[in-house]
């Protein structure tokens, strides 16, 4: 079974409904037992960086995320999600984030002909093997939707980047903690194969 974080988050049906299509058995909770028992764990995201570290504090979910890692459970950020892990965003000054992994979030720069919110699909380059692509070639579309980009203090946890007037870090692996910048939910056959090598992940 796979725990999704319930704290309001945009994106939580979504990412519910493609875990059912995939078969698998989810429960969307906040409470700490049901989510320290899962085999798996997803932070969903969609909205501010400071009002989503704000709701994850005030319902104790911020220690619940670190007993998860000390666990080694099998643990997926997307979008804000995988923001959230890192030490902070520009979107939100002063605030800090969960800092499970270094690097900081920062504003997609104005470029003329660039729209930010960045919205659309764009292709994946691998600079390494990660678990979450296995199956997918270079240049693999999925589905963006987001004014901040990670930038990853650590090369080597960067499993997947792609172009938009910047190189961005699209994708994170270290230990059992994933990311994707990306929404998976919303990628079609490919964000099916990233989630379906995330349940693969959490049996083992």
């Amino acid at each position: 079974m796979i725990a999704i974080i319930d704290y309001d988050a945009g994106n939580i049906g979504s990412v519910e409904k493609a875990l059912d299509f995939l078969g698998e058995k989810t429960i969307v909770t906040e409470d700490p037992v049901r989510i320290l028992n899962a085999d798996g764990v997803i932070l969903p995201g969609v909205g501010a960086f400071g009002g989503a570290m704000a709701r994850l504090r005030a319902r104790g979910l911020e220690e619940v995320i670190r007993k998860c890692v000390d666990r080694e459970i099998p643990f997926l950020g997307i979008c804000l999600g995988q923001q959230l892990l890192f030490e902070s965003s520009e979107e939100s000054p002063g605030v800090k984030g969960l800092h499970i992994l270094d690097g900081r979030v920062m504003r997609i720069p104005a470029q003329e002909g660039l729209k930010v919110p960045h919205m659309g699909w764009n292709d994946l380059q691998f600079p390494r093997q990660g678990r979450l692509f296995e199956g997918l070639s270079d240049h693999t579309s999925v589905y963006f939707v987001h004014s901040y980009y990670l930038r990853a203090g650590e090369d080597q946890v960067v499993t997947a980047r792609t172009e938009y007037g910047l190189m961005i870090d699209a994708s994170v692996e270290k230990g059992n903690v994933f990311g994707c910048q990306f929404h998976p939910e919303k990628s079609a056959d490919a964000g099916l194969q990233i989630l379906r090598n995330f349940i693969r992940v959490t049996k083992g």
